[in-house]
């Protein structure tokens, strides 16, 4: 069975994650959505808000669970049976940052491969931090985030 995690701390999630995860959908038999948990972090919304939001996104998606985590993604991905780790690449820049972490992870654990998307052209300067800071600065967010989460996410409820 392919099984591959797909870890971040989607905070929040973006139009351009659901993009990833639809592309990745037919090349894995199941997609591990890993919400990583840093104590050392401040996130703009609870893990638990963040959760909900994408089993909300992708409640039609039988091959996609929402599991949150501590510790190294490696370790997540030996706890789970998942032999992939799906990463997105949006710019040179990120290919060299997850360069690094993927041959980290290799040489960690063999048996478990990194696989690398292309983020879509027009979804490339998306990310979580962007959104963040333009809801911080009470900026509209509706184009970047999924539809099912755009209210909440705009009115900033159940932020931490």
């Amino acid at each position: 069975m392919r099984v591959a995690v797909f870890p971040g701390s989607f905070d929040p999630i973006h139009i351009g994650h659901v993009d990833m995860i639809q592309r990745a959908l037919p090349l894995f038999d199941q997609i591990i959505i890993g919400i990583g948990v840093n104590s050392q972090k401040k996130y703009l919304f609870p893990v638990e808000t963040r959760k909900s939001w994408i089993e909300e996104i992708f409640s039609n998606e039988k091959k996609i669970c929402v599991i949150t985590y501590q510790g190294l993604t490696i370790d997540f991905c030996k706890q789970h049976h998942a032999n992939f780790i799906l990463r997105g690449l949006r710019t040179s820049a990120d290919f060299e940052f997850e360069r690094a972490i993927a041959q980290m992870n290799q040489a960690l654990h063999r048996d478990i491969e990194t696989v690398f998307l292309i983020a879509n052209p027009s979804l490339s300067m998306i990310s979580s931090s962007i959104v963040r800071d333009i809801l911080l600065h009470r900026g509209d967010v509706a184009q970047f985030v999924p539809e099912e989460i755009e209210d909440r996410v705009m009115l900033n409820e159940d932020r931490e």
